[in-house]
């Protein structure tokens, strides 16, 4: 059985196509910089300089890079081979010195990764959760691979989305405005078709009970749109700063937290 053989084989045939343009298309739009920045404000506050942290589902290697950079060691895992290809080129050129190693292993099968010392944490950004859907294995793997205080942050596509219903509601698209709502749809990655899953915060305090007890949880993207609307956003930097300004206030909010692109989670590992 091949590493990724447990995984959605169109996601990773998705992905594998979406690795040598994803930098451009999401890495370096305003839309991705500003929610990525977000994100890093958190994972700076909860990992430290010498940690030894697992990330799952790592793309082309932007977070592992940044940790790196702040003296945080990263075993970095992604199901297709493009974007690890992708991930290793970065490093070689950017940061051939950095603690980073990236590996190809889907999250489907993280338990087999007991070769490795036990890591201080793990985390899992924008959305590669979405596609799991048993969140509850995920969990009791990722028990195994961290002790018992240990955090784990995980960044998933929300199920109510307020500014992409109204992008879609303003469109006449009003099936697109509200495709996150039943909790499951399928995306069309080019020519490939993929089930995402969008699970609620009560949800994922129940998958990832007993071993992980929800700590807090950040929105991600409450004003500042989906990536999608960067063609249209890139003509109003203004506007993407206000958008951005105006998140850090509604982030830690009640009532507004769970409705942006993104949440960010923060889970501890506990005993049981």
């Amino acid at each position: 059985m091949t590493p990724a053989a447990t995984a959605q084989p169109q996601a990773i045939l998705a992905f594998n196509q979406l690795a040598e343009g994803y930098d451009e298309l999401f890495t370096k739009s305003s839309i991705g910089r500003a929610q990525r920045d977000a994100v890093w404000n958190v994972l700076t506050k909860t990992f430290h300089p010498g940690d030894y942290i697992l990330e799952l589902n790592c793309g082309t290697g932007e977070d592992a890079l940044f940790l790196a950079r702040n003296s945080i060691s990263i075993l970095a895992c992604d199901a297709s081979e493009q974007m690890i290809r992708v991930a290793k080129e970065r490093l070689r050129i950017e940061a051939p010195n950095a603690p980073v190693e990236f590996f190809q292993q889907p999250t489907e099968r993280i338990r087999d990764l007991h070769f490795a010392k036990q890591f201080n944490g793990a985390f899992s950004n924008f959305s590669g959760l979405n596609c799991i859907a048993d969140l509850r294995q995920t969990a009791e793997d990722l028990a195994t691979l961290i002790p018992p205080g240990a955090p784990l942050l995980v960044c998933l596509s929300t199920r109510f989305c307020v500014s992409e219903v109204i992008w879609f509601l303003l469109q006449g698209k009003p099936r697109k405005a509200f495709r996150r709502w039943s909790g499951r749809t399928t995306a069309k990655v080019g020519e490939f078709v993929v089930e995402v899953y969008y699970p609620t915060i009560g949800q994922l305090r129940s998958s990832f009970s007993p071993t992980f007890s929800l700590r807090s949880f950040t929105g991600i993207g409450i004003a500042v749109p989906p990536s999608y609307v960067e063609p249209w956003m890139r003509r109003y930097p203004k506007l993407l700063s206000a958008l951005t300004a105006i998140d850090k206030v509604l982030s830690t909010r009640r009532g507004f937290r769970i409705l942006g692109d993104h949440m960010l989670i923060r889970f501890e590992r506990v005993n049981v």
